[in-house]
């Protein structure tokens, strides 16, 4: 079968070779199950699950890669995944997703429906799936995803029209195909998803179209629905009464989860982030705190229902989601919760109660407003007036976007990516109408006076050390037991830095730019970082000088020599 065979949504194409077997990969899945998962950790040659572990921390414990050798690191394959046919948002699509390693065969999905299974020593196809994406879909925010999941044979993948779709891991067919969003209404479909327990939970997309963001888990055997958590509260809910008592705009609050929840097995809670509000800078039409938008939520695995939350922007009219990653560890004797707002600020709280415990900015120029130790938020500079342009630091797009900071537990230091970009936003009152990007201004991103960088920071929030870069920051760092911390650059540089001192130590020209989250595996004695390069999305929110760079479409896997 070639690739000009397919017809429909539910194709496989067979491309490659594996241990002989054309077009079927061996059944590495079909023993993974839920508590593989929550200990895969125990299995450091693999990458089973999206931050690499439940706790969201991205971190590799292999050390074949280290301070001392990192500098003879070289390219060991390369995937050019490339694009075929018609593109359902052609000028944004991008490579952001975290591959998935299972003994020596690499699962990764692309932007417009794509999933590949690759041998993971080579980067040889094995076979291909496409989801025929419609397009005229309205896609916020870029045609992109962000990965798969993988357990009990199956892998998993949502798709940019709002689908959840199971595979057969061996082979790429499809298993069972689930709707999950109402793609004419504006929701998409960018998460990777999570597997817990029997489960596969994932979330929605759109919140810029006025939607109901919400949380939902299938079963991972049959696809039955098993739970919908909406992250706006209707009137007469808990957390309705930060909303306008009468009209229509809980219904279109926004609040979505579209990045993947970190979770913690002796609470069992989800730790969920979630978007802004809608109309994202148009804060009249929504008065009020607006819950359960740009918070922290904690759901309760079994029953999909919140039991704590804690709002990091209330009342936000700079569209700072709270989306990012909710990295779990231990510190004092507490179970804590470290989290890089786009409002500038890193929060620590108590994961089993939402108790914050620490709070401080991680960006230079925050000018928005203000938030005390205590938590107390003051809003100074916002679009509050028709058609009176606003600059403000950090803009919409975050002192750090979706992409991830990562913690080591040997160093005991977060190392995040940082944007250090302002914008101008003049508010502009819209009717709201289905489909329809639901905004509530026009907004400029600078173009000149930015800057990025990859800080490491402790706990307490004090900053250890700061590696600074050309441009900002736009993609996942990883942190390994070599002590390494690997971030790559819009311009295409991937670096490896000392995870103690910050120090440079080698660098390398991928050809094309970063907004990925790099990982590590290896196969037969021999580890690999491989990094997805494309650049793309949504670059006019935090890099809008590089909105017409190459996008690029290649997965590289780096080693060190073979003896």
């Amino acid at each position: 079968m070639t690739t000009a065979d397919y017809v429909d949504a539910g194709e496989a194409i067979d491309q490659g070779t594996l241990s002989g077997k054309h077009g079927t990969a061996p059944p590495v899945v079909t023993h993974l199950d839920y508590e593989r998962i929550r200990n895969a950790r125990s299995e450091p040659h693999n990458w089973i699950t999206y931050y690499g572990a439940y706790d969201g921390q991205r971190y590799s414990p292999l050390d074949q890669i280290n301070t001392e050798n990192v500098k003879r690191l070289g390219p060991a394959w390369i995937f050019q995944s490339g694009t075929a046919g018609m593109i359902a948002g052609a000028s944004t699509y991008a490579f952001e997703a975290t591959p998935i390693v299972v003994d020596g065969v690499m699962f990764v999905s692309g932007w417009d429906g794509w999933v590949w299974a690759l041998d993971a020593r080579s980067g040889n196809e094995i076979w291909r799936y496409k989801h025929a994406v419609p397009f005229d879909v309205s896609l916020c925010c870029g045609n992109v995803n962000r990965g798969v999941a993988v357990a009990q044979g199956k892998v998993f993948v949502v798709t940019g029209n709002a689908h959840v779709l199971a595979l057969d891991a061996e082979n790429g067919k499809r298993i069972w195909d689930k709707t999950y969003g109402d793609v004419r209404a504006g929701e998409s479909g960018t998460v990777a998803p999570l597997i817990i327990k029997n489960m596969v939970v994932v979330g929605s997309s759109g919140g810029e179209f006025g939607v109901r963001g919400h949380l939902d888990a299938f079963d991972i055997e049959s696809g039955e629905h098993q739970w919908r958590c909406y992250m706006v509260p209707k009137p007469g809910e808990p957390g309705s009464e930060t909303w306008p008592a009468d009209g229509q705009a809980w219904q279109r609050g926004g609040a979505n989860c579209w990045l993947t929840s970190t979770f913690d097995p002796e609470t069992n809670l989800l730790y969920v982030g979630t978007g802004n509000p809608a109309p994202d800078f148009d804060g009249e039409v929504r008065e009020g705190d607006n819950l359960f938008t740009d918070s922290i939520v904690a759901v309760d695995v079994d029953s999909g229902r919140i039991q704590w939350h804690y709002q990091c922007t209330p009342h936000d009219v700079w569209d700072y989601d709270s989306i990012s990653e909710n990295i779990l560890f231990e510190s004092g004797g507490r179970r804590l919760l470290g989290h890089f707002d786009k409002n500038g600020y890193f929060f620590v709280l108590d994961r089993t109660n939402g108790e914050l415990v620490q709070i401080t900015p991680f960006v230079d120029r925050i000018t928005w407003g203000a938030i005390t130790r205590d938590g107390q938020v003051t809003a100074k500079v916002y679009p509050d007036k028709e058609g009176e342009p606003v600059h403000f630091y950090p803009g919409p797009a975050g002192a750090k976007e979706w992409t991830h900071a990562s913690y080591s537990p040997k160093t005991e230091l977060f190392y995040v990516p940082v944007q250090d970009v302002g914008a101008t936003a003049t508010r502009r009152r819209r009717e709201f109408k289905e489909s329809i990007p639901y905004w509530g201004a026009g907004v400029n991103v600078d173009l000149e006076n930015m800057t990025g960088c990859v800080s490491a920071f402790d706990a307490n929030g004090e900053e250890k050390w700061r590696w600074r870069a050309r441009l900002p920051m736009c993609a996942s760092t990883l942190a390994t037991g070599g002590d390494l911390v690997f971030a790559g650059e819009p311009s295409g540089e991937f670096n490896a830095l000392d995870a103690r001192t910050g120090e440079q130590l080698w660098q390398f020209q991928c050809g094309s730019g970063h907004h990925s989250s790099p990982m590590s595996y290896s196969v037969d004695g021999r580890q690999y970082v491989a990094v997805p390069v494309g650049w793309g999305g949504w670059a006019e929110g935090f890099l809008p000088g590089m909105l017409g760079a190459g996008h690029g479409s290649a997965l590289i896997a780096f080693a060190l020599p073979e003896s």
